[in-house]
């Protein structure tokens, strides 16, 4: 059942690497996890990207002007306009960044260790998920377990199970080659 699968709540610790794992096997997701050096930013993870088949991740943490969070996964190579996926979407004003605070209150993760993962981390979903319709076509998918010495790499379809576990749907958005995004409609 999936209500018994561990998910960090606000005053608990976050939900370590082995509490993800036990989700994904809980789920049936097969996933693959490759050790590596800590890295911080898209462009120290090139090296790491290269020797790893799949479609890779930048990942951001954004809020907007009524402070309401929202979780950009977008594949390592998009050009992403966050202006105008800020109007696609709705959101009040433009992006900017949350801190560090936030991103561990939210997330339970620390600055370059942003992960789509970390949703495990916000039981009652209160980032929103933007999540780039570019890596449905990658097999694997590759995100940070939680740390950023680490990348999993789990299935697309896997990616869509475990997202929706945590009872969320993602707003899904296509970037053009300019940055400009447009939005996937479910069942699209």
């Amino acid at each position: 059942m999936i209500a018994s699968l561990p998910a960090a709540t606000p005053g608990r610790t976050p939900a370590t690497e082995a509490d993800l794992f036990a989700r994904f096997d809980a789920l049936g997701i097969a996933h693959v996890t490759h050790r590596h050096a800590p890295v911080f930013t898209v462009a120290e993870s090139t090296e790491i990207k290269a020797s790893l088949p799949g479609g890779h991740s930048k990942n951001l943490f954004l809020k907007d002007k009524k402070g309401r969070l929202y979780l950009l996964c977008a594949l390592g190579d998009a050009k992403i306009d966050l202006n105008a996926v800020a109007k696609l979407i709705g959101a009040s004003g433009r992006f900017t960044f949350c801190n560090a605070d936030l991103l561990m209150q939210h997330l339970g993760v620390t600055p370059g260790s942003v992960t789509l993962f970390a949703l495990i981390n916000d039981p009652d979903r209160n980032v929103t998920l933007l999540l780039d319709e570019g890596f449905l076509a990658h097999d694997p998918v590759n995100f940070h377990p939680l740390r950023n010495d680490a990348t999993t790499a789990i299935s697309p379809d896997d990616l869509l199970k475990f997202i929706r576990s945590l009872g969320r749907e993602p707003i899904r958005l296509a970037f053009d080659a300019e940055g400009a995004p447009s939005r996937i409609e479910p069942g699209a």
